[in-house]
């Protein structure tokens, strides 16, 4: 990685991963047609650094830009309100933003914009979910500190030094640190955010090609095109109406009666007739989430000594191919990596990397457990909220693989909780019986999102607390390695250490999936999985 100006560069090269990417025709359209989409409630309001949820996440990418924009087919991380990214220590950068930007009220953005937001996210007392973000720049610790009071309003590490300039100085060396900034929570923020905070909650105003009509929780979210927008991605619709739904079949139905445009979640139970419904109006494409087993490392019974073995061992007990074939036909793909696809080679994906504890060997399954002293209690409880998805689908699937492995009908069995809000308080307690239904969808395509939130030492997502120095070494040398191959081969040996531990067991990857109406061209799904709204036509 180029150790002066960072331009239009990231780590990750998924142009071929996306390349088949279904689109529609290729008509003209009515610029000022409004199209429907399906659509969930947000539970956080739409503040940037305040939510970490897909639902609100798609408003979040309607209305705002930052100073980096992720390409929607390849992810790269492209320049969109950043002129210049320099560093020459990967420590201290100093940012310069673009002339001619505003907000849709009319207020310039300046770089101010930038740190006032930032600033905000990163305050304990406005209790941000999205505040550990901001952890890498000096000051956290007194803004956000882990215990007590905070003892400073704003972070050191951020300077404004003109109308459109500010520096940015880091508590360590993070060479991808610009690849970041295209993640929602480094948006900037109007005057009016700070100034009448409750007027923007009800009608957000942002800096994105669409702007919030009205929005009536429960029912829709009602956006339209910004005239004013001067970026270089104008929206090719009139709007979109977001239309809440609660269960994604109802969505489905309406869409096939012709009272939906476009679905972007196809339920299971529809897979299998989906194909012939819609045909090639049905999206099935590659995106930056993985599931995964998680472990409970606080217990004892799962981080004793030889578990590592009974861990690889159940591993080796899933018959990814038979799952993934069976229950989801074609929408996900047996994991061998612990990254996802999307990122490419050269962006630090390695295909086969988790090797034979990945492939499906009961024998090799049965004699590892039994080797590194048996499941603990004689039994493994997977946890999983029963209110979503399919997961009771493929938690009694990957029971049943393990428990034909052990010759045990009782060797595995699902554990479900009735909410994921149930669900992710008992994980937040550490009260988790063993093995739990785990899954990240990337914040930013870099392979360094993979792995150390989830992985390092106290990481912020990191829900099993597992811990170990290799692994923290490696991805603290990546971090500071300005060579973009280096860094990427040092997260790589981080993530052999993760596999020699089988800290986590990986399950599948998982595609993006939507489908659409006859009035709609151009749809097409970016990397995250959220459909690319300004580029869809009517008509």
């Amino acid at each position: 990685m180029r150790t002066a100006t960072y331009a239009t560069r990231a780590v990750c090269a998924a142009a071929v991963a996306l390349a088949g990417t279904a689109c529609g025709g290729g008509g003209t359209g009515d610029s000022g047609a409004v199209l429907s989409s399906s659509w969930g409630d947000p539970p956080n309001p739409l503040e940037p650094a305040n939510t970490n949820e897909v639902q609100g996440g798609k408003v979040l990418d309607m209305i705002f830009r930052g100073l980096k924009r992720y390409h929607p087919e390849t992810g790269e991380a492209e320049d969109m309100l950043a002129e210049r990214i320099e560093t020459s220590d990967s420590r201290n950068f100093r940012i310069t933003v673009k002339d001619g930007w505003t907000f849709s009220n009319g207020e310039k953005v300046t770089a101010r914009s930038f740190v006032d937001a930032w600033n905000y996210g990163a305050s304990l007392r406005n209790n941000q979910r999205n505040a550990y973000f901001f952890s890498y720049i000096d000051g956290y610790d007194k803004v956000h500190p882990e215990g007590g009071r905070q003892t400073a309003d704003t972070l050191s590490g951020l300077k404004v030094t003109g109308e459109r300039t500010f520096t940015v100085r880091l508590n360590q060396k993070f060479s991808t640190f610009p690849e970041t900034l295209g993640y929602p929570a480094f948006a900037p923020l109007p005057r009016l955010f700070f100034d009448d905070h409750g007027a923007w909650l009800k009608k957000p105003v942002g800096n994105g090609p669409y702007l919030v009509q009205n929005y009536t929780r429960g029912s829709q979210m009602s956006l339209r095109t910004w005239d004013g927008y001067p970026g270089h991605d104008k929206a090719r619709n009139g709007g979109v109406d977001l239309k809440v739904y609660t269960d994604n079949n109802t969505a489905y139905t309406d869409l096939m009666a012709g009272n939906l445009d476009l679905v972007d979640d196809i339920p299971a139970a529809q897979l299998k007739n989906v194909e012939t419904d819609l045909g090639d109006r049905y999206i099935n494409t590659p995106a930056g989430i993985i599931q995964t087993l998680a472990f409970p490392f606080y217990d004892r019974n799962w981080s004793k000594e030889g578990m590592d073995k009974v861990r690889t061992g159940l591993s080796k007990a899933i018959d990814r191919d038979q799952i993934t074939e069976t229950i989801f036909r074609g929408t996900r793909t047996p994991a061998t990596d612990w990254t996802s696809p999307v990122l490419g080679e050269d962006g630090g994906y390695r295909e086969g990397l988790c090797g034979d504890a990945c492939r499906y060997d009961p024998g090799e399954a049965k004699r590892l457990i039994e080797e590194g002293g048996g499941l603990p209690g004689g039994q493994v409880k997977i946890t999983y909220n029963a209110d979503t998805g399919s997961h009771k689908q493929w938690v009694d699937a990957v029971c049943n693989s393990v428990n034909n492995a052990l010759g045990d009908d009782r060797a595995c069995v699902g554990n479900p909780v009735g909410t994921f809000a149930d669900f992710r308080n008992q994980i937040t307690d550490r009260k988790m019986p063993g093995p739990f239904r785990a899954g990240w969808q990337m914040d930013y395509p870099l392979i360094q999102n993979f792995l150390q939130p989830l992985y390092y030492t106290d990481g912020s997502s990191n829900d099993g607390t597992w811990s170990d120095p290799k692994f923290d070494d490696f991805v603290d040398r990546a971090n500071a390695e300005t060579d973009t191959g280096k860094a990427v081969g040092l997260f790589r040996q981080a993530e052999e250490v993760l596999r020699d531990n089988m800290a986590a067991i990986p399950l599948w990857y998982q595609n993006g999936s939507a489908g659409y109406s006859e009035r709609l061209s151009g749809v097409k799904l970016n990397p995250f999985s959220v459909p690319v709204y300004e580029q869809i036509k009517v008509g």
